[in-house]
């Protein structure tokens, strides 16, 4: 089993609605470790270069305009399998297909206000740490 880092979002819908404590410890209990946190407010340039992989999705502007209409708590989270498990924690995408006990069944609004983001693969957790965390190194 390897030792790993991912990064975390919690999306202004969660934030909104008063959900950071409660998903911070949905991912300690699930055994993934907290290394690096913060709360921003994202600006529009921000949510366009963080998403830019889905800049020609008929979704991108709808994305922009919801990731910076409120902060958002950015965080790396450390440990074995890391993208794996955290991936498991959220749940699918859609909060109706979510297992029960995920983030995303117990707080999202659709599957366009999911709650949070979680990287979906190493190579892309260490350009999306390297993003928000410059200089927080990847394992």
């Amino acid at each position: 089993m390897a030792t790993e880092r991912t990064l975390s979002i919690i999306k202004p819908d969660a934030t909104e609605g008063n959900h950071i404590g409660d998903i911070l410890a949905m991912i300690e209990k699930a055994g993934l470790k907290i290394v690096a946190m913060k709360m921003t407010h994202l600006s529009k340039a921000e949510a366009e270069g963080f998403y830019a992989v889905h800049a020609e999705r008929p979704f991108f502007g709808e994305l922009v305009q919801f990731m910076t209409r409120s902060p958002v708590v950015v965080s790396v989270l450390e440990g074995e399998n890391a993208v794996a498990k955290y991936r498991e924690v959220m749940g699918a995408t859609n909060p109706a297909e979510a297992d029960e006990g995920t983030i995303r069944k117990a707080f999202a609004k659709d599957i366009g206000e999911n709650s949070v983001h979680g990287s979906d693969s190493l190579e892309n957790a260490a350009k999306e740490i390297a993003f928000f965390f410059p200089t927080t190194a990847v394992l």
